[in-house]
């Protein structure tokens, strides 16, 4: 195992990580490969990391929850969704900042509180409206234009452990300031 030394994070993104109440995040990209398999009868099926789902669980431990943002209608998400107890889900969004709006009254939460990852160029104005206030990151693979947009871009790819990756990152960021800010 690979004992990192850490780094002292930027306060800013300290105070921000602080603030978080809700991971969001979007599916395919982020939570899949992109790939999408078929069975001979039509039935699409998606593979979720398992690690992924372990970051839900470490995250809502430390008071956050998790929701997913989606432009595709899936029962696969929905088995997902239900199986990670997620409280928000929302799908077949198909203009993903302009239904931050209702996210947040629904959640009952302010954009500061907020964080999200996302993938693709549908993902871009909803991460960079959190970006203000929140925060946010994107898989190894995303497309250049999310990857210069977000705090942070993940070493792992979308559907191999992005997700948990950046909720890692967030829990560590919140340990900083009881450890004085500074690396051990």
């Amino acid at each position: 195992m690979v004992n990192r030394r850490r780094q002292a994070a930027h306060p800013e993104l300290v105070r921000r990580a602080l603030q978080i109440r809700l991971l969001l995040t979007d599916v395919d990209g982020v939570l899949t490969d992109t790939g999408v398999y078929y069975s001979a009868r039509g039935e699409a099926m998606k593979r979720f990391s398992m690690r992924d789902g372990m970051g839900v669980a470490l995250l809502r431990e430390a008071g956050i929850a998790t929701g997913f943002v989606t432009g595709e209608r899936s029962r696969a998400v929905e088995h997902r969704a239900r199986k990670l107890r997620l409280p928000w889900v929302f799908m077949g969004i198909s203009d993903k900042a302009k239904h931050l709006r209702l996210i947040l009254q629904q959640t009952r939460l302010c954009p500061d509180q907020l964080a999200y990852i996302g993938d693709d160029v549908n993902d871009l104005a909803l991460l960079e409206l959190i970006r203000e206030q929140g925060l946010t990151a994107a898989p190894a693979d995303a497309v250049p234009q999310v990857a210069r947009a977000v705090h942070r871009v993940c070493q792992a790819p979308g559907g191999h452990g992005a997700f948990r990756e950046f909720a890692d990152w967030i829990l560590e960021l919140r340990t900083q300031t009881t450890e004085g800010n500074h690396g051990t």
